[in-house]
């Protein structure tokens, strides 16, 4: 177990552990609803490549606060920006969900920082439908059914054969729905839209590589919307079957050779 530290931002604090290394420095975000325990099986393989790997609680999740008057991509990319500052000014990021699309805006925002990015089941543009869907979101979860109906709805991010510690995490996850102030800042979360992940597409010059799970329900066509990242930022694309919305914890072997094979790249 490692101490957690904490980066001051003007609105409150944000949680993460980190892992010393000799080589370079991996900054994991995890997306709306997940904590960073859901690198829990990932971390170690990238502190045993020998990696500098920090693991952030985005911003009214787990030890962060839920004392901030945003909770969109936008505000997560700058506190990528800012751990990475904190941590030695530049380094790799790999982001989950709508953790995936804070990265992209935060490698375009500052392409002399960000070395490289790992984009696992990704959000960078809004869906098919998104109007309808979010008005749909927002009436399961209002209270008081909501926080039964979001985790009644997770195990089908996670389908198939789940990852070791699965009960132990969602149990996790499910008290930090009753911490003061991290419903509503997760309901807040929910409404953030990727369009600006999606406009900054074109200012990406860093490496990347896109990680998707197969059987990911967030997308209609997961391979399509892989395929469609992968060429608007010229990034390998890695397609894991079986797996869902968070390759992180179901395929974490694959995921540490990914981010492996980019920092080479990059080397």
């Amino acid at each position: 177990m490692t101490q957690i530290h904490y980066l001051r931002r003007p609105e409150g604090r944000l949680g993460y552990e980190l892992w010393d290394g000799d080589g370079p420095l991996v900054i994991c975000s995890p997306g709306m609803g997940e904590l960073r325990q859901s690198y829990r099986l990932l971390a170690p393989r990238l502190v045993e490549a020998g990696y500098r790997v920090a693991v952030l609680d985005i911003r009214g999740h787990g030890d962060s606060d839920a004392s901030f008057s945003r909770y969109d991509d936008v505000a997560l990319a700058s506190d990528l920006l800012a751990l990475l500052d904190e941590l030695g000014g530049s380094g790799y990021l790999v982001g989950n969900s709508m953790g995936a699309g804070a990265a992209v805006i935060a490698a375009a925002d500052a392409p002399e920082k960000v070395r490289g990015l790992a984009l696992l089941g990704p959000f960078v543009r809004q869906p098919a439908g998104a109007a309808v869907l979010n008005l749909l979101f927002r009436i399961m979860l209002v209270r008081p059914w909501g926080p039964a109906a979001f985790l009644g709805y997770y195990p089908k991010w996670v389908p198939g054969t789940k990852p070791e510690g699965y009960r132990e995490h969602l149990a996790r996850v499910r008290e930090n729905l009753r911490r003061p102030g991290h419903w509503r800042a997760f309901v807040r979360t929910t409404r953030t839209s990727h369009e600006p992940a999606r406009q900054r597409l074109p200012e990406v010059s860093a490496p990347a590589v896109v990680l998707m799970g197969a059987a990911d329900v967030d997308w209609k066509d997961p391979a399509a919307e892989a395929r469609w990242i992968g060429e608007q930022l010229g990034a390998e694309v890695v397609m894991l079957p079986g797996v869902g919305h968070f390759p992180q914890a179901q395929a974490p072997e694959a995921v540490a050779a990914a981010v492996t094979r980019l920092v080479e790249r990059v080397r």
